[in-house]
C-alpha cells in the first residue's frame, strides 16, 4: 500500500509524513488501528497477517496507522478479563519487521510500565521521527507494578534531541465522572503532547462534553488546540460488549439493549458507529477543532475486522 493512496504526502511531501498527518487534521484525517499478532508468532505467519491487513485496507484511503501495545492490566477492574490475556508482539518490532508495505505515518503505542527506562530511551532516540509518532500510556491503576512511570517517560521524551512526535490518551468516560479530562489534556499538551487519541467512543454526550470543554478552554487561554483522534469500533456480540465494559468503554443503556436484542448485533452497532462518525465530524468542524477518526476492531473475529474496514471506507467518504 502506498502513502499516495491517501494523499498525506501532498501536504508535507515524503520527507515528514508525521508532521503532514497532523497538519491535515485541520480538515480531518482517517487512521486505522491494529494490534500485533500474539507473542511467539512465527515470522512468516506475522508477515502474512500484516500483508492481509494492508490488503484489506487497499483503496480505503487511510492517512495513517495505529499499532497498539497490549498489557495485561490485571488491576483494571474487579471482574475477570472477558477474553484471556495473550501477550502480543512488540508493536515497534511488528511495524519495523512486517509493515514495510505501508510507507505512511504510523502511531506506535508504548505501555511504558512494561519497559525499562533505557529500553524506552533507545527506541525513542532510534526511531524515524518523520514517519513514526508515539502515544505513551501509563498504568491502568495506581496499584500496578511498573518499570517506568508515565511522568518519567514524558520527561525522558522531552530530554531527547531526536524523538518521535508525542501523543496522549483522552478518555471521555473519565471526563464524565471528574469533569477534568480537558485539564489533563492541557497539562499533557504543556508536557509535549502534539495530538490525542481517544478511547472508543459510543456515548456521544460524554464525547461532545469533553471536546467542547477542551476547545473552549483552549480558546479562553489563547492556546492552539491539538488534533483529537476519535476512535470508533463495531461490536458484534454480547461478549465484545462485555469486553468493552471491562475496558471502561461506556455504551448507553438503550444502545446496549438494541445491540443485544438485535437479530444482527454487528449491523446494529455498525450503524450507530456511522451515526457517531457523522455527528462527531460535524461537531469538531463546528468547534474549529483539528481532528481525525480512528477505526479499529476490538477483537480478532474476522467479521468484526471486516466490519471495521467497511466502516473506515465509509468514514473516508464522510471526511472527503
Amino acid at each position: 500500500m502506498s502513502n499516495g493512496t491517501s494523499g498525506v504526502g501532498d501536504s508535507g511531501g515524503t520527507a515528514d509524513r508525521a508532521a503532514a498527518l497532523l497538519a491535515r487534521a485541520q480538515d480531518g484525517v482517517l487512521l486505522y488501528g491494529l494490534t500485533p499478532p500474539r507473542e511467539g508468532t512465527a515470522t512468516e505467519r506475522a508477515g502474512e497477517i500484516a500483508a492481509a491487513t494492508l490488503a484489506r485496507l487497499e483503496g480505503v484511503g487511510v492517512d495513517g496507522l495505529i499499532v497498539y501495545d497490549v498489557d495485561a492490566e490485571a488491576d483494571r477492574a474487579q471482574v475477570p478479563r472477558p477474553f484471556p490475556f495473550m501477550p502480543m508482539m512488540d508493536p515497534a518490532g511488528f511495524h519495523d519487521e512486517h509493515l514495510a508495505g505501508w510507507d505512511g505515518p504510523v502511531v506506535v503505542y508504548r505501555a511504558v510500565g512494561k519497559y525499562e527506562t533505557g529500553e524506552l530511551e533507545r527506541w525513542m532516540a532510534g526511531t524515524d521521527p518523520e514517519r513514526v509518532l508515539t502515544v505513551l500510556v501509563g498504568a491502568a491503576s495506581r496499584n500496578q507494578s511498573v518499570k517506568t512511570r508515565l511522568g518519567d517517560a514524558y520527561r525522558l521524551h522531552a530530554g531527547l534531541e531526536r524523538r518521535p512526535t508525542l501523543g496522549g490518551v483522552l478518555i471521555a468516560e473519565r471526563h464524565a465522572s471528574s469533569g477534568q479530562e480537558h485539564e489533563r489534556m492541557l497539562r499533557k499538551q504543556a508536557g509535549g503532547c502534539e495530538f490525542f487519541v481517544s478511547q472508543v467512543c459510543y456515548d456521544l454526550d460524554h464525547t461532545r462534553d469533553l471536546l467542547s470543554d477542551y476547545a473552549y478552554t483552549c480558546r479562553d487561554q489563547g492556546v492552539a488546540p491539538r488534533p483529537v483522534i476519535l476512535t470508533l469500533a463495531p461490536c458484534g456480540s454480547a461478549k465484545t460488549l462485555e469486553f468493552m465494559a471491562w475496558l471502561g468503554i461506556e455504551v448507553p443503556r438503550w444502545l446496549r439493549t438494541e445491540i443485544t436484542r438485535a437479530d444482527d448485533p454487528l449491523a446494529e452497532s455498525y450503524e450507530q458507529c456511522l451515526i457517531n462518525a457523522r455527528v462527531l465530524i460535524a461537531f469538531c468542524r463546528r468547534l474549529g477543532l483539528p481532528f481525525g477518526v480512528n477505526v479499529e476492531s476490538l477483537t480478532n473475529r474476522k467479521v468484526e475486522i471486516e466490519a471495521s474496514v467497511d466502516l473506515a471506507r465509509e468514514v473516508r467518504a464522510l471526511l472527503g
